[in-house]
Parts: C-alpha cells; sequence; structure tokens
C-alpha cells in the first residue's frame, strides 16, 4: 500500500458520509489550488510580457520578444509568443500547460508520493462521460492519506468498504485501522499512527464528538484543522465551538458519567485544538446553513465531485421514502414512527423505503410487513445512490442530513425533496429536552425542499353513529414534483 508516513494530509473518518465528505474537500481543495495556481500564472506571464516589452524598446523598435501578442516585426505570429501556449492556428500546444502535460491526460501519481500507481492502490482516474459540476477539473491530487477507524457495526463497515475503494479509485491512499477490534486495538492504533500526525502539515476529521478523534487531535502538530461534514451533527458543533461548549452529541440526556468525567480533559485539549487562534487555522467544510464563530472560515461543500462522477439518474416517476434512525438513538418512539411511515407511503404513494445504515432489522421487518413497503438497503450513501439512480421523481424523509444534502447532489436532475417535520408527540420519554428543537432547526434551515408538517400518527377515529363510507375513495395524490 502507499506509505502513510509522509502525508502531508491525514483524514480521519469512522463512517460512510465523513468518508464521501472527505472526497468533496479534496476535490473542491484541489479545484481551489488550480484557480490559484492559474492566477498566479496569469500574473507571472503579465509582467514577463511587460519586462520583455520594456528591454525590447528601449530605442523605439520592437523586437521579436517585446510584442505582448506574440507577433514579430515582419507579420507572421510565433507561437511560443502566446502567454497562453496557444498556437497561432488556435489549437493549444503541450508546452502551454505549466505542469507539461497534455490537456487530456490525468496523472495517476499525483495521490501517492512514492509515485507508484495501481499496485499500491492508486490508480489512474478516468473522466466519465456525462454532465461534470461546473469550474476546471483539478489536475492534481492532494497528497491525502484516509484513516478508517473501523467501526463494530456491520452495514457502517460495509459501506466504508466500498467508500474506501472510490478513495482509491481517485488516487488516494487509504488506511484501514481495526481501531475497536479488542482491548488493546486502541492503543496499537494510535501508537501506529503517532508518527504520521506529527508529521502532518494538514489534519481533516468528520467527527469532532468522537473519543478517539479527539484524543488524536491532542497529538498533532498541525496548523491547518479541517471539519467536514458528519450529517445535522456539524451544526450542534459550530454551536458548542461558538458559546465555548463543551462537545456533547445533541441526542444525549443527562449528567456525565464517570467515563465522560475522566475523559473530559482531553476533550477540552481538542476543543482548544478546534479553535483558531493566530497560529491555527480551522476550516469548516459543510453544506450545513452554519454561522461561523469567530475566526473559523465556512466552505460550501456544494457535492461537485458526486455530480462530477455520477449521473445524472434515471428517474422512475414515483416516490421514495427515506428513514431514519431516530429509532434507534431513542429519540423518536417506534410505534408512531411506523404509523407515520404508513401515512407517508399511503399519502404519497410510495413504494420504496431506503433504510439507514444504523436501522434494525427488526423495525425494517415491521415497515416491510405492516407498511408494505420494498426495503432497500444502500451499500453507499444515499447522494451517491440517488445520483447514481433510478431514484424516484420525489424523496420524502424525516428531519435529517438528506434533506441538505440531496438538493444540491441532485440539482438540476428534476427530483423533488420534502421533508416531514416530527410531531413532539411522537418523542419519548428518554429524549433528549433539546430534540424537538434541533430536528425543527434542521428542517426549517433546510432550502429547495418542499415542507410537509407531520404525518398524522393514526387515522382519526370515525363517531359511533356515523355511516361507514360507501367506498374508500381515491388514493391521495403524490407530492407534485417541480
Amino acid at each position: 500500500m502507499c506509505s502513510a508516513s509522509s502525508s502531508a494530509t491525514l483524514a480521519f473518518v469512522e463512517s460512510p458520509v465523513q468518508l464521501l465528505n472527505v472526497l468533496e474537500w479534496a476535490y473542491a481543495d484541489a479545484r481551489r489550488a488550480e484557480v490559484q495556481r492559474s492566477e498566479i500564472q496569469r500574473a507571472d506571464a503579465g509582467r514577463a510580457e511587460v519586462q520583455r516589452a520594456d528591454a525590447g524598446c528601449v530605442d523605439g523598435s520592437r523586437a521579436d520578444a517585446g510584442r505582448a501578442d506574440g507577433q514579430r516585426a515582419d507579420g507572421p505570429r510565433s507561437d511560443a509568443g502566446r502567454a497562453d501556449g496557444r498556437r497561432a492556428d488556435g489549437s493549444r500546444a503541450d508546452a502551454g500547460r505549466a505542469d507539461g502535460q497534455r490537456p487530456d491526460a490525468r496523472r495517476a501519481d499525483a495521490g501517492c508520493v512514492d509515485g507508484s500507481r495501481a499496485d499500491a492502490g492508486c490508480v489512474e482516474v478516468q473522466r466519465p462521460d456525462g454532465p461534470r459540476a461546473d469550474g476546471p477539473e483539478p489536475a492534481a491530487l492532494p497528497d491525502l492519506t484516509v484513516v478508517v477507524l473501523s467501526p463494530h457495526d456491520p452495514m457502517t463497515r460495509g459501506q466504508l468498504r466500498r467508500m474506501a475503494e472510490l478513495a482509491r479509485d481517485e488516487g488516494f491512499r487509504v488506511r484501514w485501522e481495526e481501531a475497536r477490534g479488542g482491548a488493546g486495538a486502541p492503543i496499537k492504533t494510535i501508537g501506529g499512527l503517532r508518527g504520521p500526525l506529527r508529521r502532518a502539515e494538514r489534519i481533516v476529521i468528520g467527527d469532532p464528538f468522537s473519543r478517539y478523534v479527539q484524543l488524536l487531535l491532542t497529538l498533532t502538530r498541525a496548523r491547518d484543522l479541517i471539519v467536514v461534514d458528519d450529517g445535522t451533527a456539524t451544526m450542534e458543533f459550530i454551536s458548542q465551538l461558538a458559546k465555548g461548549e463543551p462537545l456533547v452529541r445533541w441526542h444525549r440526556r443527562g449528567s456525565r458519567g464517570a467515563r465522560d468525567m475522566v475523559f473530559a480533559p482531553v476533550s477540552a485539549t481538542a476543543r482548544r485544538r478546534l479553535t483558531p487562534d493566530d497560529g491555527r487555522r480551522v476550516e469548516v467544510f459543510s453544506s450545513m446553513p452554519v454561522e461561523p464563530p469567530p475566526g473559523v472560515t465556512i466552505t460550501a461543500n456544494d457535492f461537485a465531485w458526486t455530480r462530477a462522477r455520477f449521473g445524472p439518474p434515471r428517474l422512475t416517476g414515483g416516490t421514495d421514502l427515506v428513514g431514519t434512525s431516530l429509532v434507534e438513538t431513542g429519540v423518536v418512539d417506534l410505534e408512531r414512527y411506523l404509523e407515520a411511515v404508513g401515512s407517508l407511503a399511503r399519502a404519497h404513494g410510495a413504494t420504496r423505503y431506503f433504510a439507514h445504515r444504523r436501522e434494525s432489522a427488526e423495525k425494517l421487518s415491521r415497515v416491510a410487513g405492516e407498511v408494505g413497503l420494498e426495503i432497500v438497503r444502500p451499500d453507499l450513501p444515499l447522494e451517491l445512490i440517488a445520483r447514481r439512480g433510478p431514484i424516484g421523481h420525489t424523496i420524502v424523509s424525516f428531519p435529517s442530513t438528506v434533506v441538505h444534502t440531496l438538493p444540491l447532489a441532485l440539482v438540476g436532475t428534476g427530483v423533488q425533496v420534502a421533508v416531514c417535520d416530527v410531531d413532539p408527540a411522537w418523542l419519548t420519554s428518554d429524549a433528549s429536552p433539546r430534540a424537538q428543537g434541533f430536528l425543527s432547526g434542521v428542517t426549517g434551515t433546510a432550502r429547495d425542499v418542499r415542507r410537509l408538517g407531520p404525518a398524522p400518527s393514526r387515522a382519526p377515529e370515525a363517531p359511533r353513529d356515523a355511516a361507514p363510507p360507501t367506498s374508500p375513495g381515491p388514493p391521495a395524490a403524490p407530492v407534485a414534483a417541480s
């Protein structure tokens, strides 16, 4: 495998969504660097032309080198005089590229310090046919190693394996760590990463709430820290960072336990690392509507890599429902959730249910048996699945990350994203007091989506003396797509 010891940038991920957003950040970073290089080259070329003109026109006559347009004094145009490397007939000369590369070539070894190729997991990137994101395609990739801190959950591990393949296909190194594989695994993992952490110039993390990540942050000397989206948790992270609060996940309830107290000094150090100062830059790369704390740079994630690599999708014309793990995290009552799913399916004519990777098999079995939906368990994040297609003309979701990300990934495809609010009556007695406000904020800040309001959790009872209807009537029309 490609060695991680000399990597300029280390990225730590624990979920497939985090790895997707690391790829989005790397793509955006490369495009940003490409634009900066082009601007510098244009400025240098302009200064060189002025200098040549001054040197060639001291006696009032123009030398060949002094013509800013590359034209000889006797009329013919010199290819070498064109600052943009374009020949007189309009075609581009290879010499005009700053990297000496043909325009249709891609560098396979850009992602590997040692220049190794496919046998090291760093392979040449083939440009796909079809629509691409606006802007230049990067000519060189960041020097990046992705470190996967593998979780226990089988579905999450499976999606991470698939995302790791895509990362290698892009030319990046991937280091898979069984970070939770037994009592001695954390010590082994941290010991193996200590050297690379101290040498890395940039650190990219996907979950600032992770104790593993917080511990690793205490070992780095990097002065450039980037936080990529870990779903809607990014909104809570920004809020807590701005207020100087301890980093605590929004759905956690109650006072801190003994383990939290023991880990508190590490968490406090990590929070200081994530606070910018004169010698440390902090960037948040996010598709969420967040207001940056003082000194923090916010860079918009518009899913340009996803749109450049996949799609556009074929639309089925129907409606798809997107599942959530709110039941599994103890926020929403199971029975109320199943009733809401059934109401949405009937109202919008949905036939498929895209399961969240953390949804339990028991719950999904009831969704299939009681509601009658086809269960789809994606092997990649939903943004990629939807972009590849086929996907419904309308996607209905509860408050979650996808109500912010899918409109960006599917822009221009004609897919309508709708969000169903969570009724306060659905919350469990163990739900965090912050839960309702947080979920309402996720829904209320979503852009380019249709808000549906809470789905009725159960059908209203008919009056005792009311006559039964003669026919059930036609089904409700699905949500109109624009």
